[in-house]
């Protein structure tokens, strides 16, 4: 990859990445993938900077596995540039590892193990790495706790519920303070309580350790409690970038207006939902009742993305959404 060699410079030194990279933890740059004629990644560009959550949204296939394995360094991308913490992940090494967290859709061995001997062992590999900025690695049992496990922490793995297996893989992940956190389907297993319990983790890291974080996830709802910011993959390219307000708004022009007079429901599409309803009080009065304004949703932003894509109409797609946000 181009510069490869100077980012991997900048990357060893703790300090590098702010006078070298700005804000920004990660940085893609025309990133393309091809598996012998299939195009998975086709121009991927973004960047995430230090303390951000991005959520990444996709179809199945849609490259997002892809992605994320790039950044961690465990596939070499076919051609474009990736710099994650300044370091080209092709070229890292454990220091570089060892500032990186990593949360797997499911992670299944060690089952004899218990929960507290786990992570201390798991810990040890991070002390080498320690700073004055970020102690290395966690205290486990601070770890325990804040991922709800008090209670089974002298269980053997084998002998935990598929719930509390999913904290100990968040555990796992951040035992070791990592700067950028990658999290992959975190909350598959989680009843309501953990999924709330995991979502202050996540605000926690972020807002008070400078955390930076990437979440895949096919829950749009956690996707857009958790993100500062999320981006849609389809094809192989991002075809939306914004928060979730933005994408929503982008999107979707219009708000869907609901209101009653005199016993009769009427519905209506408001390019400005305000002015709509100030004229409508104007006109009616007092006997406006059951008014309800829906913009779009986060899902309804997705599924016209990806509908758009399906119908071969990318571009048009694209193009439209770049028109809305100027």
């Amino acid at each position: 990859m181009a510069g490869a060699g100077d980012l991997q410079e900048l990357g060893q030194a703790e300090g590098a990445l702010g006078g070298a990279l700005g804000e920004r933890a990660i940085d893609v740059r025309g990133l393309r993938m091809r598996y012998g004629s299939k195009c998975v990644l086709n121009g991927v560009d973004f960047g995430v900077r230090r303390g951000e959550v991005l959520a990444l949204l996709g179809p199945n296939g849609a490259g997002k596995t892809t992605i994320i394995e790039i950044m961690e360094g465990f596939r070499t991308c076919s051609a474009g540039e990736v710099s994650v913490l300044g370091v080209d992940p092709a070229r890292g090494d454990e220091r570089w590892r060892a500032r990186l967290g990593i949360v797997l859709q499911s992670w299944r061995d060690h089952g004899k193990w218990k929960v507290r001997e786990l992570l201390a062992q798991l810990g040890d590999f991070y002390r080498p790495y320690s700073t004055a900025e970020r102690p290395r690695p966690r205290n486990v049992d601070e770890l325990i706790a804040m991922v709800g496990l008090e209670q089974q922490a002298d269980q053997r793995i084998a002998s935990l519920s598929g719930g509390q297996r999913r904290r100990l893989d968040v555990a796992i992940g951040i035992v070791g303070r990592p700067e950028v956190l990658f999290l992959d389907e975190p909350t598959v297993g989680f009843d309501p309580k953990a999924r709330r319990d995991f979502h202050d983790v996540v605000h926690r890291l972020s807002d008070l350790e400078d955390t930076t974080i990437l979440l895949t996830t096919h829950d749009l709802d956690e996707a857009e409690k958790l993100s500062d910011r999320i981006l849609i993959l389809a094809g192989g390219r991002i075809v939306a970038d914004g928060s979730a307000d933005q994408l929503a708004r982008e999107t979707e022009g219009k708000a869907e207006v609901r209101w009653s007079v005199g016993g009769e429901h009427y519905v209506h599409a408001a390019p400005d939902a305000g002015v709509f309803v100030h004229e409508l009080f104007k006109q009616h009065g007092d006997r406006v009742r059951d008014l309800e304004v829906r913009r779009a949703s986060l899902e309804d932003t997705y599924m016209a993305m990806v509908r758009q894509h399906e119908a071969g109409r990318s571009e048009e797609a694209i193009a439209a959404f770049r028109e809305a946000g100027k």
